[in-house]
């Protein structure tokens, strides 16, 4: 479908429970959808509410409130009020999300950490890691360290891997949660090659990019996310 992400009228609040349950509203009536082969950005302040928007996306928060539409093997499924495997399903085939922060099982090491979500799809394991190996080659990992557990690595080289793990499988939705926070200049140039990528093969992107050389290289939208929030309407 030509708009594969379609996010309706969201609302989200977090209740402090340990504050006598004091309600911190975070967004409210937030619309905006992403066409395919679109980079769509989240702009705005920090505290903002980007990153729990990007998790509402994802799943991994709840919402109060409104529609997170989904184009998912032929038909929308809505993320908002789907049952836990019915999203499970959807990241696995349809949604991809490229984190700040690499967690994975200790002792494994980084090239089977990027080729693991290849081969939990069905492909080959060799084949797998031939792949895995050509992306952490293009992001200019040291091969000394490819047979080595990321948690050794620097704050740099595990975003590294963090992002051939993200960008290796064929996800047609992708998220993006400051990919290029931790990486040098020349890395940083090799992510923006690998979105344009990306959108040149019809690929839906939404991300949240705190450096302005990038943001303005891979965006074609900018949602102010400051445009939904209720602190701002109550200012």
């Amino acid at each position: 479908m030509a708009t594969p992400l379609v996010v309706s009228e969201v609302a989200k609040s977090f209740t402090m429970h340990l504050r006598d349950g004091i309600r911190l509203p975070v967004v409210e009536n937030v619309n905006f959808s992403v066409k395919a082969g679109e980079c769509v950005v989240l702009g705005g302040p920090s505290g903002i509410g980007k990153s729990s928007l990007l998790k509402m996306v994802y799943g991994n928060y709840g919402v109060d409130l409104g529609q997170i539409l989904v184009e998912h093997e032929g038909q929308f499924v809505d993320l908002a009020s789907a049952d836990p495997r019915t999203v499970l399903a959807v990241r696995r085939v349809t949604l991809g999300y490229v984190s700040q922060f690499l967690r994975v099982v200790p002792r494994v090491a980084a090239v089977d950490v990027v080729a693991e979500p290849l081969v939990e799809g069905g492909a080959i394991p060799a084949v797998a890691r031939e792949r895995a190996e050509a992306m952490l080659a293009r992001l200019n990992l040291p091969r000394e360290l490819w047979q080595l557990p990321p948690a050794t690595f620097s704050g740099g080289e595990q975003q590294r891997v963090n992002i051939a793990r993200g960008f290796i499988t064929d996800h047609r939705i992708l998220l993006l949660d400051e990919p290029t926070a931790s990486l040098d200049a020349k890395n940083r140039e090799v992510v923006v090659g690998m979105i344009e990528e990306k959108k040149r093969a019809g690929v839906a992107l939404l991300g949240i990019f705190h450096d302005d050389d990038v943001r303005t290289k891979v965006a074609g939208t900018i949602v102010d996310v400051s445009a939904f929030s209720p602190r701002r309407a109550a200012a």
